[in-house]
């Protein structure tokens, strides 16, 4: 589909709408006029096939309780061979209503309060609280970045789990908010790592289908064969792909038989196991007809990332990781602005509410994460406030 079709198609307003990222400015960011270019979801509705399946089965009208679709694997797990080379056994699949739950739910599972968790900022911020707030102890690793571009840090990587000995280790596959799509041959080394350490891999591989550079994305479930299924568990979602995350329905997949009954025995004592009838509906309906959308869709973010290299080099300075994966854009502007007044240009100046780089690691300060599954005509506004704020305090110093 071309871009402009899928823009015009799908592009929804989104204020008035309890929009967490349009109608919580207010609240978030102390400006309900500032044009929202934080939270990770998008100004597209989902495709048309969902929205007319919710609609069918809500015309029901009874919402007691539910079975789970004996047809969702069969789609979802379609949908990850045909996009992804992953072949899933139904056994392994459980259900939750998000990504971050399914992260609380694995700590508690498989550690206990006081042990280690590793994260390698700047990561993700819902890592770093759900360590802290399940009383675990947190083991960072940092990635190291050249220029923007990030990998691991190896030697710091099996240092930290050398010496903090920590029990899990948290993934994130491809990395939020660098951007990455990590190397199989890198996937490989810290999955080793972790296997000689004892040290069980938890996988966010929720942006998944978001490879929009010419990487490839391959899924730790695909390394070295399946080599590592007995030290892995895997979260995904089509809540991210699709637009659905106010359904609250993910994925956790755990390959391992005794990793599954450990969970299966646990997770009683913290939620209950009926899964969402309407975020499973939704979800299956988009695996099985989403796949002409999501194209389009993808077309729309590499756009908004060509949009921003290009009004940005105004300022060449200005380091913008490479997009990979994801649709944030990941943009470090501490070679034009002290890191102290990021805020009062980005938001008082440039009138953006933007996720803020200390939220992901406290060495981030200067830096903004910008959300590109946007309309173009929102993105070029965007980033034009943003040179026209960075050009006024230029012109100030001159």
């Amino acid at each position: 589909m071309a871009i402009d079709a899928f823009v015009d198609r799908y592009q929804k307003e989104r204020r008035n709408t309890e929009s967490l990222k349009w109608d919580a400015l207010e609240e978030r960011f102390e400006d309900a006029d500032l044009l929202p270019l934080w939270v990770a979801d998008m100004e597209f509705q989902t495709p048309e096939t969902v929205t007319n399946a919710l609609i069918n089965r809500i015309q029901h009208g009874v919402f007691g309780y539910s079975l789970d679709n004996a047809d969702y694997f069969r789609s979802f797990s379609a949908w990850q061979e045909k996009r992804h080379n992953i072949h899933l056994q139904k056994e392994w699949l459980r259900f939750s209503t998000g990504v971050v739950q399914s992260l609380y739910h694995l700590i508690q599972c498989f550690s206990e309060k006081g042990d280690g968790v590793l994260i390698q900022p700047p990561v993700y911020y819902p890592f770093f609280h759900a360590v802290k707030d399940t009383e675990r102890k947190l083991v960072v690793s940092p990635l190291k970045s050249e220029n923007g571009q990030y990998r691991f840090d190896l030697k710091d990587f099996e240092e930290k789990l050398r010496v903090e000995k920590p029990k899990l280790f948290i993934l994130c596959s491809p990395h939020n908010p660098v951007g990455r799509i990590w190397d199989e041959d890198e996937l490989l080394e810290v999955l080793s790592l972790c296997k000689k350490h004892g040290v069980l891999v938890i996988a966010d591989e929720i942006h998944q289908d978001f490879g929009v550079g010419n990487k490839k994305f391959v899924s730790t479930l695909n390394i070295a064969d399946g080599s590592f299924h007995d030290c892995l568990i895997l979260c995904n979602a089509p809540s991210k792909t699709f637009n659905l995350a106010s359904l609250l329905h993910s994925h956790i997949i755990i390959p391992d038989d005794k990793l599954r009954r450990q969970f299966d025995q646990r997770i009683i004592f913290y939620q209950q196991t009926e899964n969402n009838l309407l975020g499973q509906l939704a979800g299956q309906t988009a695996y099985e007809t989403g796949e002409e959308w999501l194209d389009g869709l993808l077309g729309v973010i590499r756009l908004n990332y060509e949009i921003l290299i290009n009004r940005l080099k105004k300022f060449p300075a200005i380091i913008v990781s490479p997009l990979e994966g994801t649709y944030l854009a990941w943009i470090d502007l501490t070679t034009v602005i002290p890191r102290k007044k990021i805020k009062e240009i980005v938001q008082k100046k440039a009138q953006l509410a933007v996720d803020y780089g200390e939220w992901f690691s406290e060495e981030c300060e200067g830096f903004i994460r910008l959300n590109l599954a946007t309309t173009p005509t929102i993105l070029k506004q965007a980033v034009d406030q943003l040179v026209e704020a960075l050009e006024s305090y230029e012109g100030e110093f001159n």
